[in-house]
Protein backbone atom coordinates (compact mmCIF):
# COMPACT_ATOMS: atom_id res chain seq x y z
CA UNK A 1 0.00 0.00 0.00
CA UNK A 2 1.49 2.82 -1.38
CA UNK A 3 -0.60 5.71 -0.07
CA UNK A 4 -4.14 6.29 1.61
CA UNK A 5 -6.53 4.25 -0.59
CA UNK A 6 -7.83 7.88 -1.99
CA UNK A 7 -10.30 6.98 -4.95
CA UNK A 8 -13.64 7.26 -3.43
CA UNK A 9 -14.74 4.05 -5.94
CA UNK A 10 -11.89 1.76 -3.98
CA UNK A 11 -12.56 3.18 -0.59
CA UNK A 12 -16.67 2.71 -1.21
CA UNK A 13 -15.74 -0.93 -2.34
CA UNK A 14 -14.15 -1.88 0.58
CA UNK A 15 -16.78 -0.50 3.16
CA UNK A 16 -19.51 -2.03 0.93
CA UNK A 17 -17.95 -5.32 1.88
CA UNK A 18 -18.50 -4.78 5.18
CA UNK A 19 -22.81 -5.74 5.19
CA UNK A 20 -21.72 -8.39 2.83
CA UNK A 21 -19.49 -9.80 4.48
CA UNK A 22 -21.36 -10.01 7.74
CA UNK A 23 -24.38 -12.08 5.84
CA UNK A 24 -21.75 -14.35 4.33
CA UNK A 25 -20.63 -15.13 8.15
CA UNK A 26 -23.93 -15.77 9.26
CA UNK A 27 -24.50 -18.65 6.30
CA UNK A 28 -21.65 -19.81 7.14
CA UNK A 29 -22.64 -19.78 10.57
CA UNK A 30 -25.98 -21.78 9.86
CA UNK A 31 -23.87 -24.32 7.96
CA UNK A 32 -21.76 -24.94 11.40
CA UNK A 33 -24.94 -25.10 13.28
CA UNK A 34 -26.45 -28.24 10.47
CA UNK A 35 -23.18 -29.76 11.22
CA UNK A 36 -23.49 -30.00 14.68
CA UNK A 37 -21.66 -27.34 16.30
CA UNK A 38 -23.38 -25.96 19.15
CA UNK A 39 -24.87 -22.12 19.27
CA UNK A 40 -22.56 -20.78 21.51
CA UNK A 41 -19.00 -21.87 19.99
CA UNK A 42 -20.24 -20.91 16.52
CA UNK A 43 -21.74 -17.30 17.82
CA UNK A 44 -18.43 -16.42 19.00
CA UNK A 45 -16.12 -18.18 16.20
CA UNK A 46 -18.62 -15.42 14.17
CA UNK A 47 -18.14 -13.13 16.07
CA UNK A 48 -14.10 -13.61 15.99
CA UNK A 49 -14.38 -13.55 12.15
CA UNK A 50 -16.14 -10.07 12.19
CA UNK A 51 -14.27 -8.09 14.33
CA UNK A 52 -11.17 -9.00 12.46
CA UNK A 53 -12.53 -7.87 9.10
CA UNK A 54 -14.30 -4.76 10.62
CA UNK A 55 -11.03 -3.35 12.24
CA UNK A 56 -9.06 -4.79 9.27
CA UNK A 57 -11.23 -3.01 7.04
CA UNK A 58 -10.94 0.15 8.81
CA UNK A 59 -7.13 0.02 9.80
CA UNK A 60 -6.54 -0.51 5.59
CA UNK A 61 -8.63 2.55 5.18
CA UNK A 62 -7.18 4.93 7.92
CA UNK A 63 -8.59 8.12 7.64
CA UNK A 64 -12.24 8.47 8.58
CA UNK A 65 -13.17 4.88 8.67
CA UNK A 66 -10.12 4.03 11.58
CA UNK A 67 -10.94 7.53 13.12
CA UNK A 68 -14.51 5.90 13.56
CA UNK A 69 -13.21 2.68 15.00
CA UNK A 70 -10.78 4.60 17.30
CA UNK A 71 -14.12 6.51 18.49
CA UNK A 72 -15.92 2.95 18.85
CA UNK A 73 -13.21 1.59 20.64
CA UNK A 74 -13.52 3.62 24.32
CA UNK A 75 -17.44 2.50 24.61
CA UNK A 76 -15.68 -1.23 24.31
CA UNK A 77 -16.41 -1.45 27.87
CA UNK A 78 -20.27 -0.85 27.24
CA UNK A 79 -20.44 -4.17 25.12
CA UNK A 80 -22.32 -6.83 26.42
CA UNK A 81 -19.79 -9.54 28.24
CA UNK A 82 -20.28 -12.21 25.59
CA UNK A 83 -20.20 -9.51 22.39
CA UNK A 84 -17.15 -7.44 23.97
CA UNK A 85 -14.94 -10.70 24.14
CA UNK A 86 -13.92 -11.22 20.67
CA UNK A 87 -13.73 -8.05 19.77
CA UNK A 88 -11.73 -6.70 22.82
CA UNK A 89 -8.16 -7.74 21.17
CA UNK A 90 -9.10 -6.02 17.70
CA UNK A 91 -10.34 -2.87 19.59
CA UNK A 92 -7.47 -2.25 21.41
CA UNK A 93 -5.11 -3.01 19.00
CA UNK A 94 -6.92 -0.74 16.18
CA UNK A 95 -6.17 2.11 19.30
CA UNK A 96 -2.23 2.04 18.87
CA UNK A 97 -1.50 1.05 15.08
CA UNK A 98 -2.55 0.53 11.72
CA UNK A 99 -0.86 -0.51 8.88
CA UNK A 100 2.50 2.15 8.13
CA UNK A 101 3.18 4.31 5.11
CA UNK A 102 5.74 3.42 3.31
CA UNK A 103 9.34 4.99 3.66
CA UNK A 104 9.02 6.22 -0.09
CA UNK A 105 5.95 7.73 0.98
CA UNK A 106 7.13 9.93 4.12
CA UNK A 107 10.61 10.60 2.63
CA UNK A 108 8.57 12.48 -0.13
CA UNK A 109 6.15 14.49 2.30
CA UNK A 110 9.19 15.41 4.31
CA UNK A 111 11.04 16.29 1.08
CA UNK A 112 7.67 18.50 0.27
CA UNK A 113 7.70 20.41 3.63
CA UNK A 114 10.72 20.80 5.00
CA UNK A 115 12.82 21.00 1.93
CA UNK A 116 14.64 18.32 -0.05
CA UNK A 117 17.86 18.55 2.36
CA UNK A 118 15.25 17.20 5.16
CA UNK A 119 17.76 15.01 6.49
CA UNK A 120 19.72 17.74 7.33
CA UNK A 121 17.44 18.78 10.06
CA UNK A 122 18.02 15.39 11.59
CA UNK A 123 20.85 13.53 13.65
CA UNK A 124 18.92 10.39 13.17
CA UNK A 125 15.04 9.39 11.82
CA UNK A 126 13.98 6.11 12.11
CA UNK A 127 12.42 4.86 8.58
CA UNK A 128 10.40 2.61 10.65
CA UNK A 129 6.84 4.32 12.17
CA UNK A 130 6.72 4.39 16.09
CA UNK A 131 2.75 4.78 15.55
CA UNK A 132 0.41 5.20 13.18
CA UNK A 133 -2.95 6.79 13.93
CA UNK A 134 -6.35 7.54 11.34
CA UNK A 135 -4.29 11.00 9.52
CA UNK A 136 -0.73 10.56 10.26
CA UNK A 137 1.74 8.29 11.38
CA UNK A 138 4.75 9.15 14.09
CA UNK A 139 8.31 8.35 13.60
CA UNK A 140 11.38 8.77 15.99
CA UNK A 141 13.91 11.25 15.68
CA UNK A 142 16.47 13.25 17.17
CA UNK A 143 16.27 16.64 16.51
CA UNK A 144 19.33 19.03 15.12
CA UNK A 145 19.71 20.58 18.66
CA UNK A 146 20.05 16.96 20.00
CA UNK A 147 16.40 16.49 21.15
CA UNK A 148 14.62 13.14 20.93
CA UNK A 149 11.61 13.96 18.75
CA UNK A 150 8.32 12.66 17.54
CA UNK A 151 7.92 13.64 13.94
CA UNK A 152 4.13 13.07 13.05
CA UNK A 153 3.80 12.97 9.08
CA UNK A 154 -0.22 13.33 7.39
CA UNK A 155 -0.78 10.77 4.61
CA UNK A 156 -1.09 12.18 1.79
CA UNK A 157 -5.16 12.64 0.65
CA UNK A 158 -6.46 12.12 4.23
CA UNK A 159 -8.57 14.88 4.11
CA UNK A 160 -10.27 13.93 1.12
CA UNK A 161 -10.48 10.36 2.32
CA UNK A 162 -11.87 11.20 6.17
CA UNK A 163 -14.68 13.23 4.58
CA UNK A 164 -15.61 10.34 2.34
CA UNK A 165 -15.38 7.87 4.25
CA UNK A 166 -17.24 9.15 7.21
CA UNK A 167 -19.83 10.07 4.74
CA UNK A 168 -20.08 5.97 3.83
CA UNK A 169 -19.91 5.39 6.82
CA UNK A 170 -23.23 6.86 7.88
CA UNK A 171 -24.44 4.91 5.30
CA UNK A 172 -23.50 2.41 7.62
CA UNK A 173 -25.07 3.18 11.18
CA UNK A 174 -27.56 1.20 11.56
CA UNK A 175 -25.94 -2.16 10.30
CA UNK A 176 -22.62 -1.05 13.16
CA UNK A 177 -25.50 0.19 16.08
CA UNK A 178 -25.61 -2.72 17.42
CA UNK A 179 -21.68 -2.55 18.59
CA UNK A 180 -22.65 0.23 20.94
CA UNK A 181 -26.11 -0.56 22.36
CA UNK A 182 -27.84 2.29 23.38
CA UNK A 183 -25.98 5.22 21.33
CA UNK A 184 -27.56 6.44 18.46
CA UNK A 185 -24.10 5.82 16.05
CA UNK A 186 -25.38 8.51 13.51
CA UNK A 187 -24.98 11.49 15.42
CA UNK A 188 -21.30 10.52 16.50
CA UNK A 189 -20.14 9.54 12.85
CA UNK A 190 -21.86 13.59 12.08
CA UNK A 191 -20.08 15.12 14.97
CA UNK A 192 -16.80 13.34 13.68
CA UNK A 193 -17.21 14.85 10.34
CA UNK A 194 -17.72 18.25 11.29
CA UNK A 195 -14.24 17.88 13.29
CA UNK A 196 -11.93 16.86 11.15
CA UNK A 197 -11.28 19.83 9.11
CA UNK A 198 -9.59 21.02 12.36
CA UNK A 199 -7.56 17.83 12.56
CA UNK A 200 -6.18 18.52 9.40
CA UNK A 201 -4.65 21.24 10.44
CA UNK A 202 -1.28 20.33 12.24
CA UNK A 203 -1.12 24.51 12.82
CA UNK A 204 -4.04 24.85 15.02
CA UNK A 205 -3.28 21.72 16.76
CA UNK A 206 0.60 22.75 17.32
CA UNK A 207 -1.21 26.15 18.83
CA UNK A 208 -3.35 24.24 21.31
CA UNK A 209 -0.53 21.97 21.96
CA UNK A 210 2.15 25.01 23.01
CA UNK A 211 -0.93 26.13 25.30
CA UNK A 212 -1.19 23.28 27.19
CA UNK A 213 2.52 22.29 27.25
CA UNK A 214 2.96 25.69 28.83
CA UNK A 215 0.39 25.44 31.29
CA UNK A 216 1.29 21.93 32.61
CA UNK A 217 5.24 23.02 31.66
CA UNK A 218 6.25 22.59 35.58
CA UNK A 219 2.61 20.08 36.82
CA UNK A 220 4.11 17.17 38.84
CA UNK A 221 1.09 15.67 37.18
CA UNK A 222 0.63 15.36 33.69
CA UNK A 223 3.33 15.94 31.22
CA UNK A 224 2.94 17.74 27.67
CA UNK A 225 5.76 17.30 25.13
CA UNK A 226 6.61 20.56 23.76
CA UNK A 227 6.46 21.65 19.82
CA UNK A 228 10.10 22.21 18.03
CA UNK A 229 8.90 22.85 14.43
CA UNK A 230 5.45 22.92 12.61
CA UNK A 231 4.54 22.95 9.08
CA UNK A 232 1.60 21.80 6.61
CA UNK A 233 1.54 17.99 7.48
CA UNK A 234 4.60 17.98 9.52
CA UNK A 235 4.60 18.15 13.24
CA UNK A 236 7.26 17.82 15.28
CA UNK A 237 7.70 17.60 19.41
CA UNK A 238 9.34 16.21 22.14
CA UNK A 239 9.36 12.52 22.64
CA UNK A 240 8.44 10.92 25.64
CA UNK A 241 8.83 7.54 26.73
CA UNK A 242 6.19 5.41 29.23
CA UNK A 243 3.74 2.71 29.20
CA UNK A 244 1.04 3.21 26.91
CA UNK A 245 -2.52 3.62 28.34
CA UNK A 246 -3.87 -0.19 26.19
CA UNK A 247 -0.48 -1.86 27.71
CA UNK A 248 -1.70 -0.54 31.89
CA UNK A 249 -5.65 -2.03 30.76
CA UNK A 250 -4.17 -5.09 29.69
CA UNK A 251 -1.65 -5.77 32.28
CA UNK A 252 -1.56 -2.74 34.60
CA UNK A 253 -1.02 -3.31 38.73
CA UNK A 254 -3.70 -2.05 40.84
CA UNK A 255 -1.43 0.67 41.43
CA UNK A 256 -1.28 2.08 38.09
CA UNK A 257 -4.53 1.51 37.13
CA UNK A 258 -5.63 3.47 40.11
CA UNK A 259 -3.00 6.47 39.09
CA UNK A 260 -3.82 6.26 35.37
CA UNK A 261 -7.09 6.72 36.16
CA UNK A 262 -6.99 9.24 38.66
CA UNK A 263 -4.73 11.72 36.27
CA UNK A 264 -6.75 11.17 33.16
CA UNK A 265 -10.18 12.23 35.47
CA UNK A 266 -7.52 15.45 36.67
CA UNK A 267 -6.60 16.22 33.42
CA UNK A 268 -9.92 15.93 32.12
CA UNK A 269 -11.58 18.89 34.45
CA UNK A 270 -8.34 20.83 34.66
CA UNK A 271 -7.62 20.94 31.36
CA UNK A 272 -10.52 23.04 30.37
CA UNK A 273 -10.02 25.42 33.69
CA UNK A 274 -6.26 26.12 33.65
CA UNK A 275 -6.14 26.20 29.13
CA UNK A 276 -9.64 26.72 27.97
CA UNK A 277 -9.26 24.44 26.01
CA UNK A 278 -10.40 20.83 26.22
CA UNK A 279 -8.41 17.62 24.35
CA UNK A 280 -11.30 16.12 22.82
CA UNK A 281 -9.78 13.06 21.66
CA UNK A 282 -9.21 10.44 25.40
CA UNK A 283 -8.69 7.28 23.49
CA UNK A 284 -5.94 5.22 25.03
CA UNK A 285 -3.35 5.57 22.30
CA UNK A 286 -3.25 9.25 23.44
CA UNK A 287 -1.97 8.51 26.73
CA UNK A 288 1.44 7.20 28.43
CA UNK A 289 1.81 6.44 31.94
CA UNK A 290 5.13 8.11 32.18
CA UNK A 291 7.58 5.89 35.28
CA UNK A 292 9.29 8.21 38.27
CA UNK A 293 12.35 9.82 37.34
CA UNK A 294 15.44 8.59 38.14
CA UNK A 295 16.14 9.31 41.79
CA UNK A 296 12.32 10.13 42.81
CA UNK A 297 10.93 8.46 45.65
CA UNK A 298 9.19 5.36 44.70
CA UNK A 299 5.41 5.05 44.97
CA UNK A 300 2.32 5.18 42.81
CA UNK A 301 1.81 8.88 43.30
CA UNK A 302 4.95 9.48 41.71
CA UNK A 303 3.78 8.34 37.97
CA UNK A 304 2.79 10.50 35.69
CA UNK A 305 0.62 10.84 32.55
CA UNK A 306 1.88 11.77 29.42
CA UNK A 307 -0.71 13.72 26.86
CA UNK A 308 -0.45 13.19 23.16
CA UNK A 309 -2.58 14.19 20.13
CA UNK A 310 -3.59 18.21 20.22
CA UNK A 311 -5.30 17.70 16.62
CA UNK A 312 -9.08 17.70 18.13
CA UNK A 313 -10.07 20.35 20.56
CA UNK A 314 -13.25 22.08 22.02
CA UNK A 315 -12.11 25.57 22.90
CA UNK A 316 -13.89 26.85 26.25
CA UNK A 317 -12.51 30.46 27.29
CA UNK A 318 -14.59 30.30 30.26
CA UNK A 319 -13.55 26.66 30.86
CA UNK A 320 -16.43 24.23 31.25
CA UNK A 321 -19.84 25.72 31.34
CA UNK A 322 -20.86 26.05 34.80
CA UNK A 323 -24.37 24.58 34.19
CA UNK A 324 -22.68 21.13 34.06
CA UNK A 325 -21.47 22.10 37.60
CA UNK A 326 -24.59 23.28 38.48
CA UNK A 327 -27.13 20.39 37.33
CA UNK A 328 -24.55 18.01 38.93
CA UNK A 329 -24.49 19.53 42.21
CA UNK A 330 -28.68 19.95 42.84
CA UNK A 331 -29.07 16.62 41.33
CA UNK A 332 -26.70 15.13 44.05
CA UNK A 333 -28.98 17.25 46.26
CA UNK A 334 -32.31 16.07 44.94
CA UNK A 335 -33.42 19.29 43.72
CA UNK A 336 -35.72 17.95 40.93
CA UNK A 337 -37.55 21.00 40.31
CA UNK A 338 -34.53 23.37 39.79
CA UNK A 339 -32.35 20.67 37.97
CA UNK A 340 -35.30 20.26 35.52
CA UNK A 341 -35.60 24.38 34.96
CA UNK A 342 -31.76 24.27 34.32
CA UNK A 343 -32.04 21.89 31.50
CA UNK A 344 -35.21 23.80 29.45
CA UNK A 345 -33.48 26.69 29.89
CA UNK A 346 -30.12 24.74 28.22
CA UNK A 347 -31.90 22.98 25.40
CA UNK A 348 -31.56 19.68 26.99
CA UNK A 349 -35.37 19.44 27.05
CA UNK A 350 -37.30 21.18 24.13
CA UNK A 351 -40.07 23.10 24.91
CA UNK A 352 -42.48 21.24 22.65
CA UNK A 353 -41.28 17.97 25.31
CA UNK A 354 -42.57 18.11 28.86
CA UNK A 355 -41.49 15.50 31.75
CA UNK A 356 -41.64 14.99 35.16
CA UNK A 357 -39.19 16.24 37.04
CA UNK A 358 -38.58 13.82 39.60
CA UNK A 359 -38.12 11.37 36.61
CA UNK A 360 -35.68 13.35 35.49
CA UNK A 361 -33.58 13.18 38.77
CA UNK A 362 -34.40 9.44 38.37
CA UNK A 363 -32.73 8.88 35.14
CA UNK A 364 -29.57 11.00 36.01
CA UNK A 365 -29.00 9.82 39.43
CA UNK A 366 -27.62 6.22 38.18
CA UNK A 367 -25.29 7.76 35.71
CA UNK A 368 -23.75 10.63 38.21
CA UNK A 369 -23.24 7.59 40.92
CA UNK A 370 -19.45 8.29 41.23
CA UNK A 371 -19.75 12.02 42.12
CA UNK A 372 -21.76 10.79 44.89
CA UNK A 373 -18.98 9.22 47.19
CA UNK A 374 -15.19 9.96 47.37
CA UNK A 375 -13.89 7.46 45.83
CA UNK A 376 -15.54 5.42 43.04
CA UNK A 377 -14.17 2.12 41.36
CA UNK A 378 -15.20 2.50 37.50
CA UNK A 379 -16.06 -1.26 35.79
CA UNK A 380 -17.13 -2.38 32.53
CA UNK A 381 -19.90 -4.24 35.16
CA UNK A 382 -20.91 -1.22 35.81
CA UNK A 383 -21.01 0.57 32.32
CA UNK A 384 -23.03 -1.74 31.22
CA UNK A 385 -25.54 -1.89 33.58
CA UNK A 386 -25.87 2.01 32.65
CA UNK A 387 -26.10 0.89 28.92
CA UNK A 388 -28.31 -1.68 29.54
CA UNK A 389 -30.62 0.58 31.63
CA UNK A 390 -30.73 3.22 28.69
CA UNK A 391 -30.74 0.86 25.88
CA UNK A 392 -33.72 -1.35 27.23
CA UNK A 393 -37.07 -0.07 25.18
CA UNK A 394 -39.11 -1.91 28.21
CA UNK A 395 -37.23 0.71 30.63
CA UNK A 396 -38.64 3.97 31.74
CA UNK A 397 -35.32 5.35 31.22
CA UNK A 398 -35.27 4.43 27.76
CA UNK A 399 -38.49 6.45 26.89
CA UNK A 400 -37.40 9.25 28.99
CA UNK A 401 -33.48 9.45 27.09
CA UNK A 402 -35.62 9.64 23.97
CA UNK A 403 -36.69 12.48 24.90
CA UNK A 404 -34.16 14.55 25.98
CA UNK A 405 -31.96 16.68 23.68
CA UNK A 406 -28.11 16.98 23.35
CA UNK A 407 -27.74 20.98 22.31
CA UNK A 408 -24.47 21.09 20.07
CA UNK A 409 -22.61 22.98 21.97
CA UNK A 410 -22.34 20.22 24.25
CA UNK A 411 -21.79 17.54 22.23
CA UNK A 412 -18.23 17.52 22.08
CA UNK A 413 -17.93 17.76 26.06
CA UNK A 414 -20.78 14.68 26.53
CA UNK A 415 -18.48 12.68 23.93
CA UNK A 416 -15.35 13.23 26.18
CA UNK A 417 -16.89 12.67 28.74
CA UNK A 418 -18.70 9.48 27.63
CA UNK A 419 -15.14 8.35 26.77
CA UNK A 420 -13.14 9.19 29.39
CA UNK A 421 -15.84 7.01 31.59
CA UNK A 422 -14.89 4.18 29.25
CA UNK A 423 -11.38 4.12 29.44
CA UNK A 424 -11.56 4.82 33.46
CA UNK A 425 -14.03 1.64 33.40
CA UNK A 426 -11.11 -0.45 31.03
CA UNK A 427 -8.61 0.26 33.56
CA UNK A 428 -11.23 -0.44 36.28
CA UNK A 429 -9.75 2.11 38.05
CA UNK A 430 -10.73 3.67 41.86
CA UNK A 431 -11.01 7.74 41.60
CA UNK A 432 -11.77 10.82 43.63
CA UNK A 433 -13.85 11.97 41.03
CA UNK A 434 -15.83 13.92 43.58
CA UNK A 435 -12.05 15.80 44.78
CA UNK A 436 -11.63 16.69 41.26
CA UNK A 437 -15.51 18.13 40.13
CA UNK A 438 -14.61 20.07 43.56
CA UNK A 439 -11.48 21.45 42.65
CA UNK A 440 -11.92 21.97 38.69
CA UNK A 441 -15.53 21.97 37.59
CA UNK A 442 -17.61 25.56 37.50
CA UNK A 443 -20.54 25.47 39.35
CA UNK A 444 -19.99 21.97 41.19
CA UNK A 445 -19.17 23.64 44.60
CA UNK A 446 -22.38 25.74 45.85
CA UNK A 447 -21.64 30.01 45.50
CA UNK A 448 -20.64 31.35 49.23
CA UNK A 449 -24.33 32.69 50.60
CA UNK A 450 -24.86 36.45 49.84
CA UNK A 451 -25.55 37.22 53.47
CA UNK A 452 -23.24 35.03 55.18
CA UNK A 453 -20.20 36.99 52.92
CA UNK A 454 -21.45 40.49 53.38
CA UNK A 455 -21.67 39.61 57.05
CA UNK A 456 -18.07 37.88 57.15
CA UNK A 457 -17.32 41.72 55.30
CA UNK A 458 -18.80 43.62 57.77
CA UNK A 459 -16.48 41.76 60.99
CA UNK A 460 -13.80 42.37 58.61
CA UNK A 461 -14.19 45.87 58.33
CA UNK A 462 -15.04 46.07 61.76
CA UNK A 463 -11.74 44.23 63.12
CA UNK A 464 -9.71 46.67 61.30
CA UNK A 465 -11.22 49.73 62.66
CA UNK A 466 -11.08 48.12 66.20
CA UNK A 467 -6.90 47.56 65.23
CA UNK A 468 -6.50 51.15 64.01
CA UNK A 469 -8.25 52.51 67.07
CA UNK A 470 -5.80 50.57 69.15
CA UNK A 471 -2.96 51.93 67.05
CA UNK A 472 -3.79 55.18 68.10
Amino acid sequence: MSDLPRKAVTRTAKLAALPLGFAGRATWGLGKRIGGKSAEIVGRELQQRTAEQLFKVLGELKGGAMKFGQALSVFESALPEEVAGPYRAALTKLQEAAPPMPSAAVHAVLAERLGEDWRELFLEFEDKPAAAASIGQVHRAVWHEGQEVAVKVQYPGAGEALLSDLTQLSRFAKLLGPLIPGMDIKPLIAELRDRVSEELDYGLEAQAQRVHAEEFAEDPDVLVPQVLHQCEQVLVTEWIDGIPLSEVIADGTDEQRDRAGQLLARFLFSGPARTGLLHADPHPGNFRLLPPEEGAEDGAEVWRLGVLDFGTVDRLPGGLPATIGDSLRMTLDGEADAVYELLCEEGFVKETVELEPDAVLEYLLPIIEPAQVDAFTFTRGWMRSQAARIADPRSPAHQLGKQLNLPPSYLLIHRVTLSTIGVLCQLGATVRLREELETWLPGFLPEPDAEMEAAETEAADAGKEGESAAEA
